[in-house]
């Protein structure tokens, strides 16, 4: 104790001075107690879920950073690397340590490269930029073009606070772009093939009917030519008799019995007959050239109700001979297209009403036409039993059928959807209030390829 410092006696309370604590003062504490200690366990519980909860967070946006192919970085506003994956580590051929920490401008292998990262991360507000290629250093010591997206990181109150940028080496797009581009060719060509052998198997069930129709002006051809031999030596025997000076008598009475003028007024019919019916024989196998062909981008103007007319023509010819089609549609319509695409559409749809109607005891198929200001409107309606609600959900799918095996190859119907529809039209199916499918094809007046 100081000499300065004065020393005051402390007195205690004596016992009897003392307020006696009760019992029930003593349970309040110790209940308390119990509530603190409750709220301390809930609380660290608490604690250790969001901790778990933390880890697994982490866990996870580590495993997407190391699983990413694309390189990442993570920099702040002033161009300082907060974080990498590991795909930019394996492509720079640099650590983590060397990274974090170091400037943006470190990746590029030119100083340009820092001046375009600049611009573009000054002038990011909202939107990213996209496709900014730069100059990256690699670890074998070369230079390598990136492919570049910039994203910027917005805080809560709107404020730039840096920019996530992800890139691949063009080179690795370029292949990824060949092989796309492969795969889009082939694609096409398979599409092609399907097409065409979806056209052979509809031309295979109208050979019958082709063949009659071939027949009747073939055979007439051949009956004129016939006719025009066995005429020939009689008009040599005569000319003959001509030349050789025979006196008028000779020849008259040798142009009685030949009968040359009877073989001349049959000359003009025959022959004409005979041009005719090749002119026939011509017209057919034009149109069977123009269905065959592959001519998805020939688009011509051509008159739709020929070639509505010559389909059911080929169709019916092949098909049971009670089946009957009505057409009411005019003799003129002009459109845009491809007349051998759009006549395997309808013959698919004439030969599907055809399947569909068979063995009913009058089968039957209209076919009506509306034309307005926009469109043509062709209703293909059968008196068939229609559809059911299964298969009308599945009806353009490719390879659905609801024919036996070995009656149909299930791409008819999906093949003419995409044909419709590289047309500017649409093909639409329902079952008709009175019976049967009806299908809707519409094409635009003015067909653009």
């Amino acid at each position: 104790m100081k000499a300065n410092e004065k020393q005051y006696p402390v007195r205690l309370p004596s016992p009897e001075e003392l307020e006696p604590f009760s019992e029930s003062a003593w349970i309040d504490v110790v209940r308390s107690m119990d509530e603190v200690y409750n709220e301390l366990l809930q609380y660290e519980v608490m604690l250790e879920q969001k901790n778990t909860d933390l880890e697994e967070s982490q866990q996870f946006i580590y495993s997407i950073l190391t699983s990413m192919s694309d390189l990442l970085v993570v920099c702040d506003r002033n161009m300082v690397i907060e974080e990498v994956n590991h795909s930019l580590l394996a492509f720079t051929g640099k650590s983590e340590q060397e990274l974090k920490g170091a400037k943006l401008g470190s990746l590029f292998s030119d100083e340009s490269g820092c001046t375009v990262a600049k611009r573009v991360i000054a002038g990011l507000t909202t939107a990213p930029a996209n496709d900014v290629e730069l100059q990256f250093h690699t670890k074998d010591g070369s230079a390598t073009p990136v492919a570049l997206n910039f994203t910027p990181r917005i805080s809560a109150v709107g404020k730039l606070q840096g920019v996530v940028i992800t890139g691949r080496p063009v080179g690795e797009l370029r292949r990824a772009y060949h092989k796309l581009r492969e795969a889009h060719d082939e694609l096409k060509r398979t599409q092609q093939q399907l097409l065409q052998s979806e056209k052979m198997a509809s031309l295979g069930k109208l050979v019958a009917g082709v063949a009659h129709e071939l027949n009747n002006p073939i055979s007439f051809v051949l009956g004129n030519v016939h006719a025009m031999q066995r005429y020939t030596p009689r008009m040599k025997r005569y000319l003959d008799a001509v030349h050789n000076g025979a006196q008028k008598e000779v020849l008259d009475k040798l142009r009685s019995e030949l009968r040359i003028d009877r073989i001349l007024d049959d000359l003009a019919p025959l022959l004409a007959g005979a041009v005719e019916g090749s002119e026939r024989t011509r017209d057919i196998v034009d149109g069977l050239k123009r269905f065959s062909a592959s001519d998805r981008n020939e688009f011509i103007e051509f008159n739709l109700a020929e070639t509505i007319e010559r389909s059911v023509h080929w169709v019916t010819r092949a098909t049971p001979v009670n089946f009957r089609v009505l057409m009411e549609v005019p003799h003129d319509i002009p459109v845009f297209g491809s007349p051998g695409q759009i006549q395997q559409v309808i013959i698919n749809l004439v030969q599907n009403a055809s399947d569909a109607t068979e063995g009913l005891p009058n089968p039957e198929l209209r076919i009506n036409a509306d034309i307005n200001d926009t469109e043509i409107v062709l209703l293909f309606r059968d008196n068939g039993l229609g559809i059911s609600d299964q298969a009308m959900n599945k009806i353009f799918d490719p390879f659905y059928t609801t024919k036996p095996v070995g009656k149909g190859t299930g791409l008819g119907l999906s093949i003419s959807y995409g044909i419709v529809e590289r047309h500017g039209g649409k093909l639409l199916v329902s079952n008709a209030p009175e019976g049967g499918a009806e299908f809707k094809l519409c094409l635009p007046r003015s067909i653009q390829s």
